[in-house]
């Protein structure tokens, strides 16, 4: 694949800085796994800079340590490497641990930021040897400056059309070896010839409590925050497996102490904080609440249309199913049946209430 230049328009001029602008968050909620502005306070002091720091995803920390001493002592690049996964579960902070590994310098963009194909070139240009080059929702990239990417990957070099018509010529610009690490969260989006060009592909599973209590922890000492271990665990247990969610129910439940207690984070104040914020023992929310028990309730068990359900809750249907459903079905709190959607025995039990004899 080539692409022409535009003689009157500076290749190199902008393509960075096209980031997402329109990112802005339009949701309150505490308990999703996307980034909010809320988020990125505090989120960069508190990810793992290195291996070592980094908490949980053991099988992937053991494969890097390999892969990078192995590229370190050859001197070479380490291959392209893929990740994926839901969000929240530290695809990016892991690329950086990547890059601080290999002592090289992240360049950061996204797939919907490279809009253009001369966009992609002028970053590919403008990186130094050994970089890492990391690419979020790299699943968004459009179809041509997902081409341009595949010469850059196998054979680190562009290829490039001068002028238009009978004068047009072709030219190959080599490009600095680097590391192309690639982001998420919908892995069957991407195309197979990008796929099969990371030599390297991890996915990122939700973490235990254990874990999620040693990133607690963590990022509580970082936040300067006293927290014991079942206050830790506490926060844990209700953050849905996601570290991004343990940091940021940590400084909710970090301001209601400072507010309704002396600062320091004990269990009973932590219960307190969780609960005010109408986050139970599972990590639901109102929302994930009003869902289950207008399937318990309102239908009595029966099975229920996903637009049937989305006008009794007052909510989009796709945004139940793409937001909501997902953690109530890997809890095992709803099914779905070609009739509809169904609560389970479970989903009775967490409302406190008895199945219906008459629910099908």
């Amino acid at each position: 694949m080539m692409w022409e230049v535009d003689e009157d328009k500076d290749l190199w001029d902008d393509a960075p800085s096209r980031r997402a602008a329109g990112d802005g968050a339009h949701t309150e909620r505490f308990v999703t796994g996307e980034l909010t502005g809320d988020d990125l306070d505090v989120e960069r002091s508190l990810r793992p800079q290195t291996l070592d720091d980094y908490c949980g995803q053991e099988h992937i920390k053991q494969s890097l340590r390999i892969l990078i001493e192995a590229a370190k002592s050859r001197g070479e690049c380490l291959d392209h490497v893929i990740f994926s996964g839901p969000p929240g579960l530290g695809k990016t902070t892991l690329s950086a641990v990547v890059a601080n590994e290999m002592g090289a310098q992240m360049k950061t963009t996204s797939g919907p930021a490279i809009a253009r194909t001369g966009d992609l070139a002028a970053i590919l240009t403008n990186l130094q040897p050994g970089d890492v080059l990391f690419i979020d929702e790299i699943h968004r990239l459009n179809r041509q400056v997902e081409e341009i990417l595949y010469p850059a990957m196998e054979d680190f070099s562009l290829d490039i059309v001068i002028g238009k018509g009978p004068a047009a010529r072709s030219i190959r610009l080599d490009i600095p070896h680097f590391t192309l690490v690639g982001a998420t969260t919908r892995s069957g989006m991407l195309t197979g010839p990008l796929r099969d060009r990371f030599g390297i592909s991890f996915r990122l599973d939700y973490y235990t409590v254990r874990d999620l209590a040693e990133i607690v922890t963590r990022s509580a000492s970082i936040l300067g925050v006293e927290i014991d271990g079942q206050s830790a665990a506490e926060i844990a247990s209700r953050s849905r497996g996601t570290p991004r969610l343990a940091n940021r129910l940590l400084k909710r439940v970090r301001d209601y102490a400072q507010v309704r207690g002396g600062g320091a984070i004990d269990l009973s104040i932590a219960q307190e904080a969780l609960e005010f914020f109408e986050i139970d023992e599972l990590g639901l929310d109102w929302m994930d609440t009003r869902i289950l028990e207008t399937l318990c309730k309102t239908f009595r068990g029966r099975a229920v249309g996903l637009s049937t359900l989305a006008s009794a809750t007052g909510e989009d249907a796709s945004t139940l199913e793409d937001v909501y459903e997902p953690y109530l079905l890997q809890c095992g709190l709803i099914i779905r049946t070609p009739q509809g959607r169904v609560a389970t025995p479970a989903a009775f039990e967490h409302l406190g209430m008895q199945p219906s004899t008459t629910s099908s």
